[in-house]
């Protein structure tokens, strides 16, 4: 027994050390965003002698917290839903679809995984460019759409084949049709893989730069990673106002995170009871 309680301790140790590691740049940005820009420049480690709360007044009226809070609010809930909807119907077809076809449609999903953002760019901003999408939030969550369809077909696919399908042919006996099956029968079964993919997605798109910045010209539609960018200028760099524009963009993301921790841990639960 103490051999195994002596591992078990070994363990809990490395863990906390690993937990602090990772809490370090959380450490830095939260200190130095409560510190003036002169001490910053002096000691970014220390703690800061006075708590500089005028630092997120500020920022906050700078960067139009409101509006670009509720831009970045709308793409990434819409972004989701797409997401959801579109890309589990289609991985519940692959699946249940035994035709070589299925196979190569999802090789085809998975194989665009690989494929970098920066090779397609700029034919990318052309094409939509084109068809009337630039400066468009809803041309940005098509966008969204196309990018994560890959992923997020690939995670329900392997959720979807664990699913028994004698579930399926009993509602279909029941007079259940196809579309009745998938949103009856299946989705709720989907759970536990649905709130994982939208917090993968939804860390990525909250946080994405690049794609919004290719995409949003107008200031009134800008993210708050667009908006936070505006603190660094060609020849000023406010890092007290960045810095805390940096954590009122991250807090509410972790808000998320924690309140979807516990349907995580449900989804996980039911998951192996089914």
């Amino acid at each position: 027994m103490g051999r195994y309680a002596g591992k078990s301790f070994i363990t809990e140790i490395f863990g906390i050390l690993l937990g602090i590691i990772f809490l370090i740049p959380f450490y830095y940005v939260v200190s130095n965003s409560l510190k003036t820009f002169s001490e910053i420049l002096t000691n970014t480690s220390a703690l800061p002698k006075v708590l500089q709360f005028q630092n997120y007044v500020e920022a906050f009226e700078k960067l139009n917290y409101v509006k670009v809070f509720s831009n970045s609010l709308i793409i990434t809930v819409a972004s989701n839903l797409v997401l959801v909807i579109f890309c589990s119907m289609a991985a519940y077809m692959l699946v249940r679809t035994k035709k070589k076809i299925s196979n190569i449609l999802f090789m085809t999903f998975v194989a665009a995984m690989i494929i970098p953002f920066q090779s397609i760019m700029i034919p990318l901003i052309k094409t939509t460019s084109s068809l009337g999408l630039l400066n468009s939030i809803w041309g940005l969550v098509i966008m969204y759409l196309g990018f994560g369809s890959g992923m997020t077909i690939f995670l329900y696919h392997g959720f979807i084949k664990g699913i028994p399908v004698e579930l399926e042919e009993a509602a279909i006996i029941d007079g259940c049709t196809r579309i009745g099956v998938f949103f009856r029968i299946v989705f709720p079964l989907l759970k536990p893989i649905t709130v994982t993919v939208i917090i993968l997605n939804s860390l990525w798109i909250w946080n994405d730069y690049l794609l919004p910045s290719l995409v949003l010209q107008d200031p009134e539609l800008r993210t708050i990673p667009l908006a936070t960018f505006f603190f660094f200028g060609q020849y000023t760099k406010q890092w007290d106002l960045a810095l805390s524009a940096l954590v009122m963009g991250i807090l509410p993301l972790l808000l998320f995170f924690f309140a979807m921790q516990k349907h995580i841990i449900k989804g996980i639960t039911s998951g192996a009871i089914k």
